[in-house]
């Protein structure tokens, strides 16, 4: 839902989806490495530490893993999503057979440093606008087959959500208004079939387009790769026309310019930096 920020609730049913297919890409038949070199019935005690600074998603993933694998791990954690780390910080202890910890090692791994790298990418750029009311949303730019685990992580990070897909929400970008013949047009014929009542929103790229759908009943008005000073003036045109509608600002959004536009007034920015190439938590596995 547009603008949602509230405590997530982590997402298990997707999160074992993925699950399942990782480990099918990457065990498949079993870890030849460790049934070759390492006693099946070798018990070994294993911590999670993170190797540097960052916000914490993701953790549910390493219950789930040692389950898929039907392994009797377990698993104490120290640390719970949304928890600010520090280097050297202990995030979890995991008590099994080496054979269990290194088959599912990888994959909890990358699950959670990806998260944990998309939880802390919303954190900062959520703090670069703290000086202001703007809140940073995230986008469709996501890893496929990772949407609801990204956007979750997006969440515990401190950001707020886009729309899910194409599905729940009206957002006519710069083709559609091409492909319709102009805002007007477009809009029409939004309204015409909007019988769900679906929240809608209009990117516009210049003033005169802005003007046109003024007080036309748009919950929210994407200003689409415009300059700081277009955006100022954008958003005095807006409150001078008395239209209550929110306002997004998006295109070339990084994180110097989120700080410079924090006390412009934007409602929002978007932001597809914080889930199309995050960086990854540096997270390590040590026995």
């Amino acid at each position: 839902m547009y603008g949602d920020n509230s405590t997530p609730i982590f997402p298990t049913e997707d999160a074992l989806t993925m699950i399942r297919l990782a480990l099918a890409e990457d065990v498949r038949t079993g870890d030849v490495t460790s049934e070759w070199t390492i006693p099946a019935d070798q018990k070994q005690h294993a911590r999670l530490i993170a190797k540097e600074d960052g916000v914490l998603a993701g953790l549910p993933v390493i219950e789930l893993v040692f389950q898929e694998l039907k392994a009797n791990v377990k698993v104490t954690l120290h640390k719970k999503d949304g928890d600010v780390v520090k280097k050297g910080d202990l995030i979890a202890e995991m008590d099994g057979t080496t054979h269990e910890l290194l088959t599912g090692e990888r994959t909890l791994l990358n699950f959670i440093q990806q998260l944990s790298g998309v939880a802390t990418v919303a954190h900062t750029f959520q703090e670069a606008l703290k000086a202001g009311k703007t809140k940073v949303l995230d986008t469709r730019k996501t890893v496929p087959g990772f949407r609801t685990l990204q956007k979750y992580a997006v969440r515990v990070g401190g950001g707020s959500n886009h729309r899910m897909g194409l599905f729940d929400m009206v957002l006519v970008k710069d083709n559609h208004i091409a492909a319709a013949g102009g805002v007007l047009q477009a809009l029409e014929v939004v309204k015409k079939n909007n019988k769900q009542g679906l929240m809608v929103e209009m990117e516009v790229e210049n003033f005169d387009q802005l003007r046109a759908l003024l007080n036309k009943g748009v919950d929210v008005i994407m200003l689409d790769n415009m300059s700081n000073e277009m955006m100022a003036e954008a958003l005095k045109i807006i409150k001078e026309s008395g239209d209550k509608c929110l306002v997004e600002g998006s295109g070339n959004m990084t994180l110097e310019r989120a700080k410079e536009i924090a006390t412009l007034g934007l409602d929002y920015i978007s932001v597809g930096a914080l889930t199309h190439s995050v960086k990854a938590l540096d997270i390590s596995m040590r026995i």
